[in-house]
């Protein structure tokens, strides 16, 4: 089924125009003035309604801390009870640099600038409450008094670059929640502070998963041996789902010439986050091969896979019997993004993506693209993933800048667009359709989760190219049936997205309590006392033969201690054994979120795991 790209059906007209974005707006305006007032002397920069509230930019006179939000809170209270109207006005550019240069405000002179060349304005919109006066398009409540006292709160701190660019000013952006009623509120937060407990970042360094070391580099994450434990079980996971699919498995290198990326068309498109390129001499032989020359060759670290593997797909002659051809590659890449957009494991420079591209007829489309959909539900069923969507984005035509954007073809287009949305009406999942999001290539559906913090992500793509195999970019053919050479579609997909942002998702979805499959240590075992060390070492090496991630807890601390050091690192099952255990061959067995303690034959119990493990079963509900 296809929905409208606003959820709510609502255009971005009717959202502007509605009680809460009034009420959002108006209160970081208010803020803005609160803020000003207790540093004299800052700069402003922009302060927009955001999902679940708003925010406001500042280059402070004086740094502010969370605890000055009670006070900026008060403030703002008693701004509302003074019932300030926000008054609009039109005013002439001149006029409005002059406002502006009056009231201080540098970085908004030099916008109002950029605003009034680039697109021509004669004017610029103005609203005023009391003594507050800001460059904005609005709109806003009518008056303070009409926000309710108790419907917002200062959330946190944040660095910001001016424009996002961080070329300029950092700046100081006051986050806050603002919603129509206190209850509303009050969820929110209470949702907002048991996500903070689930934070990948906070758990990754607690549980041991994962780095990230300044001497290393900045979003480049080192992988410690539990992180690499899940990575390694979720490229299990897609070896075999791939394997049962027909994909076959290729390696390729980290660096290439950059000619393979003009090939493909990715230069100049990708340029701005690929690393700088390598200059290098290398010697050749000359034409005659009697003597050598030295030349200087260009290499790039690789910022994705396909023009690899599209070269793998060149590298033998092809015949429409060897397709639909799936070359699949757990490939690592380097992105160089801005500094100020890395996060954790969910923006990374280095990271390894489940890749494959399948090399299809055009009659194949439809049955592949949609086999990959069901590829991805299988992936989410079985990992209990319940909160995503699906965006169909497509090209825009009217795009000014539609050339520079995408392969100018207007019936490869508006054809392959259709063969999406076909597959995906098929396929019966939901997916909403979105103007100028396509790959410069071809149309995709980018499948959209939501993190613990309430922001959406794109996780994974399924991509269609029409573009890339033709003769202008990397010539890729096939014979025919009728003998004649033809150029493949190809499919980009990756539904398990980079290992990097795939597991920090997984980090907070099931909030560091993996399931037993997945966990990094899947069985603790704890001995009761020292003489009943040699068991719980013995049962160890039993455990590891059978290929369990098994250690023993053979620390000097109490039971109970070990219990809970147990629980604290989330360890799935912890297994308890003393004088009665060891006499009987059995084992005391304690699940995490579980409060059954059963004791059984230790045999039983492996035959059980060993179950549990290979059918991937999830015991509980995420995040226990």
């Amino acid at each position: 089924m296809t929905k409208p790209a606003n959820q709510s059906g609502d255009s971005a007209e009717d959202v502007k125009n509605s009680t809460l974005y009034k009420i959002r707006h108006s209160l970081a305006h208010v803020m803005a003035q609160a803020v000003c007032d207790m540093r004299p002397g800052s700069t402003r920069g922009f302060g927009p309604p955001v999902d679940n509230g708003f925010y406001y930019d500042f280059v402070l006179s004086e740094p502010l801390t969370p605890e000055d939000f009670k006070e900026i809170e008060k403030r703002m209270k008693r701004i509302l009870k003074l019932g300030q109207v926000f008054e609009h006005e039109d005013l002439a550019i001149p006029d409005a640099l002059k406002t502006l240069e009056d009231l201080g405000e540098a970085f908004k002179v030099a916008y109002a600038k950029e605003l009034a060349e680039k697109n021509n304005y004669e004017t610029l919109s103005f609203y005023k409450n009391g003594p507050f006066v800001d460059m904005c398009e609005g709109p806003h409540v009518e008056k303070t008094s009409k926000i309710p006292a108790g419907c917002f709160k200062i959330r946190s701190l944040a660095g910001a670059y001016w424009r996002g660019d961080e070329k300029n000013q950092m700046m100081t952006r006051v986050y806050a929640w603002a919603y129509e009623t206190k209850d509303e509120l009050d969820e929110e937060v209470r949702r907002w502070t048991e996500a903070q407990k689930r934070d990948h970042k906070k758990l990754g360094q607690s549980l041991d998963l994962f780095t990230i070391d300044p001497v290393v580099g900045k979003g480049l994450p080192l992988w410690l041996p539990k992180g690499t434990a899940i990575r390694d079980e979720l490229e299990k996971l897609a070896q075999e789902e791939e394997f049962r699919g027909g994909y076959q498995r290729v390696a390729t290198p980290h660096v290439t010439r950059d000619e393979l990326y003009y090939q493909s068309g990715h230069l100049p498109y990708y340029a701005d986050v690929m690393y700088p390129p390598m200059v290098v001499e290398e010697t050749v032989d000359s034409d005659g091969g009697e003597q050598e020359q030295a030349v200087k060759e260009t290499y790039r670290l690789k910022p994705m896979n396909c023009p690899h593997h599209h070269r793998i797909f060149a590298a033998r002659k092809r015949s429409y019997r060897d397709l639909p051809l799936r070359l699949a590659e757990y490939g690592q890449v380097y992105r160089f993004e801005e500094h100020g957009a890395l996060s954790g494991l969910l923006r990374v420079r280095g990271m390894c993506m489940n890749d494959a591209h399948i090399y299809c007829t055009e009659k194949d489309i439809e049955s592949e693209f949609l086999e990959v959909m069901n590829l991805h539900d299988r992936y989410f069923k079985l990992l209990g993933i319940k909160d995503y969507s699906m965006r169909l984005s497509l090209w825009d035509p009217d795009d000014p800048k539609g050339k520079e954007k995408y392969v100018d073809d207007s019936a490869a287009w508006a054809s392959t667009e259709d063969l999406v949305r076909r597959a995906m009406q098929k396929s019966g999942m939901d997916f909403t359709e979105v103007k100028g999001e396509a790959a410069f290539y071809g149309p995709k559906i980018d499948i959209q989760l939501r993190t613990v913090t309430g922001r959406e992500e794109t996780f994974s793509t399924n991509q269609l190219d029409f573009a890339i195999p033709r003769a202008d970019r990397m010539n890729l053919v096939y014979t025919g049936a009728d003998g004649a050479d033809h150029h493949p579609y190809i499919i980009h997909r990756a539904p398990l997205g980079t290992h990097e942002r795939f597991v920090a998702y997984l980090i907070e979805h099931f909030g560091g309590a993996f399931p037993t499959w997945l966990a990094p240590v899947q069985v603790r075992i704890i001995p009761i006392g020292e003489k009943f060390n040699d068991y719980a070492y013995k049962l160890e090496t039993e455990l590891r033969n059978a290929l369990v991630r098994v250690e023993v807890d053979g620390s000097d601390d109490k039971v109970n201690r070990k219990i809970r050091n147990g629980a604290t690192s989330k360890v799935p099952i912890l297994l308890i054994v003393g004088e009665r255990e060891q006499s009987d061959s059995t084992v005391t067995l304690r699940r995490y979120g579980e409060k059954d303690q059963p004791t059984m034959a230790f045999d039983q119990f492996k035959t059980e795991l060993h179950a549990e493990i290979s059918a991937r079963t999830m015991r509980r509900q995420p995040g226990l």
